[in-house]
């Protein structure tokens, strides 16, 4: 049975996915542990919580591949807190484990055609048929028509989640949507952007990642407010991205199959009283 290392295991995904490395600078980076530890087993995951390290742990799994920052911050840097206690606390835990955490970001979004959280939302929900394939991204579709009531319903089973905010009438109409998510609804830089692929693509309903108050939650607002089909459903950032994690589990099976390789759900951050 073939031997991998951290590095090894790194390098062979980045080619498999997007023919090596190829985003500089980035926040793909080792956050803790050696390139050269030889891994017992793989596990993915939205982020790396202190929950899922402990999973990681009692499964067997050295090597940690988490989508978004270990250390609280976008990249991961630690001379902010290299005194804080939650930060030195989970930082002896990872050591006393001897556990290897690399971050997969940017890669999966841009580094080749693919959007892999997409991929892994898309198979998830079943809508790949209902992708429109000639917009350029993956963000647009036409399902068949229910209502906005029935479609949360459906999301609470999927997503597993017991809230879910929502703009608009629950008895609207939903056919044509649009999906931005994690920071996507946020707007990749143009804080406008929602809006824009809202009214150029007709769309009925946002689902959402992250929102920000005055952009398009105030836009729909203001659409169901004056009486327009317009709405939209939020599941935040680890939710609409979590599943893309879970795909990309499989991914990795079929290409280190000497290696066990498990997905660990990051879980909804949030509790509701």
């Amino acid at each position: 049975m073939k031997k991998w290392t951290v590095q090894q295991v790194i390098d062979k995904t980045l080619l498999n996915m997007c023919g090596g490395a190829k985003i500089d600078p980035t926040c793909d980076i080792i956050v803790t542990g050696s390139p050269q530890m030889e891994v017992t087993g793989i596990a993915t995951t939205f982020m790396a919580t202190f929950n899922v390290i402990k999973e990681a742990v009692q499964q067997g799994r050295n090597l940690i591949i988490t989508h978004e920052p270990t250390w609280f911050n976008a990249a991961d840097h630690t001379d902010w807190c290299e005194q804080d206690s939650i930060y030195l606390a989970k930082k002896k835990y990872i050591q006393e484990h001897g556990i290897t955490i690399w971050r997969l970001h940017d890669h999966m979004h841009t580094g080749s055609e693919i959007d892999y959280i997409y991929e892994g939302l898309i198979e998830e929900l079943g809508w790949r048929e209902y992708l429109l394939k000639e917009e350029p991204q993956p963000w647009i579709y036409e399902i068949p028509e229910t209502t906005l009531r029935k479609l949360v319903e459906n999301f609470k089973k999927i997503f597993q989640m017991d809230t879910i905010q929502i703009i608009g009438a629950p008895d609207m109409r939903v056919r044509r949507v649009g999906i931005l998510v994690g920071g996507g609804s946020l707007g990749l830089g143009v804080e406008v952007m929602p809006m824009q692929v809202m009214e150029r693509d007709r769309l009925d309903l946002m689902i959402v990642g992250d929102i920000t108050e005055w952009t398009i939650c105030a836009y729909l607002n203001d659409a169901y407010q004056m009486g327009f089909n317009k709405g939209m459903l939020t599941l935040g950032h680890e939710r609409s991205e979590e599943f893309g994690m879970k795909y990309m589990a499989k991914w990795l099976q079929e290409r280190f199959p000497d290696l066990p390789v498990s997905f660990i759900d990051a879980q909804e951050p949030f509790r509701y009283l």
